[in-house]
């Protein structure tokens, strides 16, 4: 029932003090302790639960994977997740050299970095998700540069013909020198973000459904069995339309890609003005695009989402600290069933869109900072990889519990803060049936541990940290020791903190 009591100038004063007060408690304790009680059920049926995301990773521009430091930090998420493919831009870039053409029009192709690039993937038992990206200069129709540092194309071909050679070259060359079957286990992924200005082509969705059809057929006319698909967009953009002219024109695809970050709006992936959380706004797309698929005429068609991350900015509160394992395991939690690959972009900041890197922690998009330093999202893929597949089921938005082969229940649990909000504390009470399990071991990611962002705070946020401070931060990008104790004792997380909780005997 509404109070109607109308309040006169003496009762507002008599109030005043009240509401000083409460808001003074307010500001001293932001938010009131947290609990939660879980119940694991080791007998309780399970579906299964592919660890979509730790099969690919995205990184810079192709031309990169030939320097050492790029390699290392590869190496070093491959040991921790056991990724299949990379994907990158720029492949067909000048700066390969890969095509050329003189002033009497003859052509001429030179796949040395193509081939040293390639290797060196394959040597680290890594394979490509080739990105078909970007226009060569001289083959393009407005050949006006992107602002990336580095310069690409974003350009139509200036002849459907030329660019049709030069794709079939391209993948017969990388047919010859790796085989039929071992190019088959690739990706071709035809473009980057055409919705956005990777694409200068008008009207922006017709020529790239256009160039799409030549690009795809040329793939396809040297294997008819290798993979290639589209229309790798940004904000789960045009995904339907390209299914439904694909079909109707029998133009080929194996499987259907695009990208969203959890800071795009609600305008661009959904056209509406609704309030979607980052927490929630990839996996609200995933949603999106999977039912697209579904309703459309090719239902089984696999979803690869080539980029996604919780920001396409540089924010340092964001993608340098611990909020980023919270955000990481809800969004697994929730991405469950959506898609057949999610590729986090990216797992090195050995990067150069922007220029060349001027600090370790800028809000770069990758696992590890530069001069190889772990960030806090490196330690949360870490982490998660020990995850089982197969899934149990949880009402909790707070955990995800899951079951191995052999067995094990693995359960990741957190307490998720958006970046620079405080929040309390969060105890969490296990409640374990039908497993003979009474103690479980625990590992915990969060601010100063496993986060080593903290640590070069405390240093003075050098731009350029010598040698030893380098080690430092190294050393305390390293998770504190497992501890284990009984089921039945809480654990209590604070703020953007992650914990991994293996049942033991």
């Amino acid at each position: 029932m509404q109070n109607t009591r109308e309040y006169s100038g003496s009762d507002k004063n008599y109030l005043r003090p009240l509401f000083r007060f409460l808001l003074l408690l307010a500001v001293a304790v932001p938010l009131f302790a947290q609990d939660e009680t879980i119940v694991v059920d080791g007998a309780a049926p399970t579906h299964p639960f592919p660890h979509i995301w730790e099969q690919m990773f995205g990184s810079g521009r192709a031309n990169l994977s030939m320097r050492e430091d790029y390699r290392k930090d590869l190496r070093a998420v491959r040991d921790i997740t056991g990724f299949q493919y990379i994907r990158f831009h720029a492949i067909l870039d000048d700066e390969n050299g890969v095509y050329n053409e003189d002033e009497n029009g003859r052509v001429t192709y030179n796949f040395s970095y193509v081939d040293q690039i390639y290797d060196g993937l394959l040597a680290n038992n890594i394979r490509p998700f080739v990105e078909v990206s970007f226009m060569p200069k001289k083959l393009a129709l407005n050949p006006t540069p992107h602002p990336f540092w580095y310069k690409p194309y974003p350009s139509p071909p200036n002849s459907n013909e030329k660019w049709s050679a030069l794709i079939k070259a391209f993948v017969q060359h990388l047919v010859e020198r790796y085989g039929k079957e071992e190019v088959e286990r690739w990706y071709f992924e035809v473009w980057n973000e055409p919705n956005i200005d990777f694409w200068n082509g008008r009207p922006a969705q017709q020529t790239y459904f256009d160039f799409y059809d030549v690009t795809a057929r040329a793939v396809k006319s040297v294997d008819a069995g290798i993979r290639v698909g589209g229309p790798a967009t940004a904000q789960a953009a045009w995904v339907d339309a390209f299914i439904a002219h694909c079909t109707a024109n029998h133009v080929p695809f194996d499987f259907v890609s695009t990208h969203v970050y959890g800071n795009d709006t609600s305008q661009d992936v959904f056209g509406t003005n609704e309030k979607i959380a980052r927490r929630d706004m990839v996996a609200r797309a995933e949603k999106k695009v999977f039912d697209q698929v579904k309703a459309s005429a090719a239902p089984n068609t696999p979803i690869i989402w080539s980029e996604y991350n919780a920001t396409y900015m540089n924010q340092q509160e964001v993608t340098d600290s611990a909020f980023m394992g919270p955000w990481l395991a809800n969004h697994f939690r929730e991405s469950d069933g959506l898609a057949s690959m999610i590729s986090y972009w990216c797992f090195s900041d050995v990067f150069e869109e922007q220029g060349v890197v001027k600090t370790p922690f800028y809000g770069g998009y990758g696992l590890i900072a530069e001069r190889d330093i772990p960030k806090a999202a490196f330690r949360a893929f870490e982490l998660l990889h020990e995850l089982g597949d197969e899934r149990v089921p949880s009402e909790s938005e707070d955990a995800l519990v899951t079951k191995s082969k052999d067995g094990r229940v693995v359960m990741a649990i957190w307490n998720y803060a958006e970046p620079g909000q405080t929040v309390a504390p969060k105890t969490f009470t296990i409640q374990a049936k039908n497993m003979k399990a009474r103690k479980v071991r625990i590992r915990t990611l969060g601010p100063g541990n496993g986060s080593p962002l903290e640590d070069w705070k405390k240093m003075g946020s050098p731009a350029l940290p010598t040698k030893a401070q380098i080690e430092e931060l190294v050393k305390a990008s390293a998770l504190a020791p497992a501890f284990t104790q009984g089921v039945e004792k809480p654990i209590t997380l604070s703020g953007e903190t992650l914990a991994l909780v293996e049942f033991v005997r």
